[in-house]
């Protein structure tokens, strides 16, 4: 498993990039851009190379640790795949490639698509550094128009992109991930109940067309949680002191709340359970609401199990479970 925090070295670059700039300025531009993004806009307002590095410094290291926190549940169930080529599409800064190379050592073809000219020149500078990603091709262009030409990666990644599409527009960028997809697609998107329906009905479309759900979810049935509900997971990553000003945050650490979903050409070789929220512990017992190839489950396991309970203790909210691990 990989870690949530940014890896040392982008964080190191990063800082190293606004050494000398008005943190306060850089933080009223990554509010700004933030706020088109939480609104449904793109990235057209990084405009700067002082626009990207802002953007980046405030929001890489939430979006790294969502991306981190998608890969290590993909690995978890599927522990044998080693792709060896990456497709992240609407790359930004390159955070999910970043992410992946951390993740997988077989990964040696990178490829990036996306339209901002700023954030690519970011992407570039920060990759020039790093043994694994300095090679990577990053294309400049609509992600939707590149893919029709990109060749099939075994590990595709689309994080944080959806939400700036319309429902048409999104569904022809599913079916063209889908096609570029030889192994498994990763999907990230916030955690919220409007990035939650995003993840559904990509996952339904796709489900159709052949795919099979790796994680969160232990079936390929439909989402068995009921309005006003939702599926979705929090990681928390620590915050330096750069990214604590530009977020204007008084906390050392971010809770970082995102919905996603792995699809894969095959299915996994094992279904386990889904922990779904972080479980409630008592005097006398421990209670974790799963969702489980069966549907969704209320499990106790009550203290005088003495090893249930003690399984039930290292849960949390996020964590795959198998049958084996529920109480008797």
């Amino acid at each position: 498993m990989i870690s949530p925090a940014l890896p040392a070295d982008l964080k190191a670059a990063l800082e190293q990039m606004l050494y000398g700039t008005s943190r306060t300025d850089a933080a009223a531009r990554a509010a700004a851009i933030s706020k088109t993004y939480r609104d449904g806009g793109t990235s057209a307002p990084i405009v700067r190379a002082t626009d990207a590095i802002a953007y980046a410094g405030a929001r890489m290291p939430a979006t790294y640790a969502a991306v981190a926190a998608s890969l290590n549940a993909l690995r978890e169930i599927t522990p044998e795949f080693s792709p060896s080529t990456l497709l992240d599409v609407g790359a930004g800064p390159g955070t999910a490639s970043f992410a992946a190379t951390q993740a997988f050592e077989s990964l040696s073809t990178l490829t990036l698509l996306d339209a901002n000219p700023a954030l690519r020149e970011l992407a570039l500078t920060l990759a020039a550094d790093r043994p694994r990603a300095a090679t990577l091709d990053y294309q400049l262009g609509d992600a939707r128009k590149l893919l029709a030409n990109a060749q099939p990666a075994e590990l595709v990644i689309a994080s944080y992109v959806i939400n700036e599409l319309g429902d048409a527009a999104r569904d022809q960028l599913a079916d063209a991930l889908w096609r570029a997809t030889a192994g498994t697609l990763l999907i990230v998107e916030p955690g919220t109940p409007a990035g939650y329906q995003r993840i559904l009905g990509l996952r339904a479309r796709l489900i159709a067309q052949g795919a099979h759900v790796i994680a969160p979810c232990p079936h390929d049935a439909a989402c068995p949680l009921q309005p006003p509900d939702w599926c979705h997971f929090v990681q928390r990553l620590p915050r330096s002191r750069l990214h604590q000003q530009l977020k204007g945050a008084e906390l050392p650490y971010e809770d970082e709340k995102f919905s996603y979903v792995a699809l894969s050409r095959t299915a996994p070789p094992t279904r386990l359970s889904r922990v779904l929220t972080q479980p409630e512990q008592t005097k006398v017992s421990i209670t974790a609401k799963l969702c489980t190839p069966d549907g969704i489950d209320i499990a106790v396991a009550p203290r005088r199990d003495k090893a249930a309970y003690a399984r039930f203790r290292r849960l949390s909210w996020g964590d795959a479970m198998g049958r084996a691990d529920a109480p008797d």
